[in-house]
């Protein structure tokens, strides 16, 4: 209670309500080669039809990075999804030499280099489908008629022009996809921007810029401001200059640039692994489900190690790992497996293995493609906790059948997946009546344990991701036995509910003097020791089926 200097009632409220929150298990992550959108930056992705919207269509380079993203996808709704690119990349321009820039960040940077009026928007040979023409309130007449089309009128003098006394500001944009390569039709308008100002201070109608670079720079899906402004003619305010008496110059006409010099590059193993290493700080991004696509083993060993490294892994998230394609396919595709996975080189519950890859039916290129199972593993997880929780097994006849499956590359037999389970390799197989179906639950965690089994490794992820967000509005408070009572009253609620949703057998929190000693204190540390049994799925089942005689009764038997 604050100090008062005269009678009187001081009214206070304090907020002892405190929960456990809900913390996210669902959500993926991935990098790997696209042929559009933002690179070297993380970007989430809802849905499908998102993933093409924001990244492009798959091509004959990246079937199987496009479908592992989609197949993810297509049990969840939530992927942090990194575009990599390799260094020879090169994003389309309108004149001078190409040079790469993967995202908004670098291109602040990089715009000084650019000597065209627009640059394509991100790396690769599709911007060279672009072309940018921008229309000032001469050449509006001889306009290309399809551009006309989009606007109303012709540009000519903005209201916050005309009050500063200037005139003549106003220009019109398009983008084309001049090839056809974004829509599918060449000559079709992408994008229109209708009574930009050449003024650098211009606001518009809702008083926001209508400068036309930063217009471009912040709406367009396409191209950015490339640094120069189209020639102009008569001197009198220069373009880029604030609104000022006077008349703007013109183009006397338009100016058109059709991009080109765009360039794709495939990524190297540490380009890519570049792309896994955005993901290494938890507080910035919140990952519970790490897919490798078909990846090579040096990056699927890099994304396990920033999730399970004892001093600088992640801890809060699994990584889902395939074999490659050539093990599936080999003439013994068991001993291929085996040894994929021994030079792999991991023994780790926060790494999950399966058996190989399935074939899918491509839609946007009316052909068939292999793909790695891992994304639709991954997938499995974030359904399971959409219709029950992170702590249900995915596998199985209930939760664990494959979306998106003609046939399996390989479907290993009963002998063949004892021998994998053995090495925590989890088999997709074809169960007659049931149809592709994920058949184990290990880790990739050899020593026997609890957290070999993918149910108990994200129960403790979530109890510990949960209880940890609510641990830290205990700093700075003190260590005493009301802070203590209070946490317990927070943690003990929450794993009651887990307990009820059959997450857990039991538990028990221990938080007071035996082990918040005088020494723990003066360190000023708090310690709480949460003992949890968890829950345990079944993995083998016994039918026990026994003949008697009419005449016997079942107590005769024991039954």
């Amino acid at each position: 209670m604050a100090f008062q200097l005269s009678p009187g009632v001081l009214v206070t409220e304090r907020d002892i309500t405190n929960v456990i929150p809900a913390v996210s298990s669902s959500v993926g992550a991935f990098a790997g080669y696209f042929p559009w959108g933002p690179a070297q930056e993380i970007v989430t992705v809802a849905s499908e039809n998102e993933l093409v919207k924001l990244f492009g269509k798959p091509t004959s380079e990246n079937a199987t990075t496009f479908f592992s993203a989609a197949n993810f996808l297509a049990y969840g709704n939530a992927l942090r999804l990194v575009r990599t690119v390799g260094s020879a990349a090169r994003n389309a321009v309108g004149a001078g030499s190409a040079i790469l820039v993967r995202n908004a960040d670098e291109y602040e940077t990089a715009v000084a280099d650019v000597e065209s009026s627009f640059i394509a928007k991100y790396p690769g040979e599709l911007g060279n489908s672009l072309t940018v023409s921008i229309c000032d309130s001469t050449g509006w007449a001889s306009w290309n008629a399809a551009y006309k089309a989009n606007f109303a009128a012709a540009p000519g003098t903005s209201d916050y022009a005309d009050a500063k006394g200037a005139s003549l500001d106003e220009v019109h944009i398009v983008v084309v996809d001049a090839d056809g390569a974004f829509s599918g039709t060449a000559g079709a308008i992408l994008e229109a921007y209708a009574n930009l100002s050449v003024a650098a201070d211009a606001k518009g109608s809702d008083n926001g810029s209508n400068y036309y670079p930063t217009v471009i720079n912040n709406q367009s899906k396409y191209i950015w401001w490339g640094g120069n402004h189209p020639t102009n003619a008569d001197e009198d305010i220069a373009w880029g200059s604030n609104a000022t008496p006077g008349v703007f110059n013109n183009m006397d006409g338009s100016h058109s640039e059709t991009l080109d010099d765009g360039v794709d590059d495939l990524p190297d193993n540490g380009e890519i692994n570049a792309g896994y290493a955005l993901f290494i700080n938890p507080e910035v991004s919140d990952i519970s489900l790490v897919i490798t696509g078909a990846h090579s083993s040096v990056v699927q060993q890099y994304a396990i190690d920033m999730v399970s490294d004892s001093t600088t892994g992640r801890k809060d998230c699994i990584v889902f790992v395939s074999p490659d394609l050539a093990s599936v396919r080999a003439a013994d595709p068991l001993a291929a497996v085996q040894e994929y996975f021994s030079d792999l080189a991991r023994n780790t519950s926060y790494a999950v293995a399966d058996s190989g890859w399935k074939r899918q039916y491509d839609r946007y290129n009316d052909t068939y493609v292999n793909v790695p199972l891992n994304p639709d593993i991954a997938g499995l997880c974030a359904r399971t906790d959409r219709t029950n929780d992170p702590w249900w097994s995915p596998a199985g006849l209930n939760r664990g059948a494959i979306k998106n499956v003609v046939k399996l590359v390989w479907t290993p037999n009963q002998a063949e997946r004892d021998d994998l389970y053995k090495i925590g390799v989890n088999s997709v197989t074809n169960v007659a009546g049931a149809g592709i179906v994920l058949y184990g639950d290990k880790t990739l965690l050899l020593k026997p344990s609890a957290f070999d089994r993918i149910n108990v490794r994200r129960l403790f992820i979530t109890l510990e991701k949960a209880i940890a967000t609510a641990a830290k509005y205990q700093l700075f408070e003190f260590n005493d036995v009301f802070t203590r009572s209070q946490f317990r009253s927070i943690v003990e609620p929450f794993l009651r509910d887990v307990r009820g949703r059959r997450g857990i057998y039991d538990f028990r929190v221990v938080c007071d003097e035996t082990n918040n000693t005088g020494d723990v204190i003066d360190r000023n540390e708090f310690v709480a020791d949460i003992y949890i049994k968890p829950a345990k799925s079944i993995n083998f089942i016994q039918l026990n089926f026994i003949a008697t005689r009419t005449s016997i009764s079942f107590e005769e038997v024991g039954a």
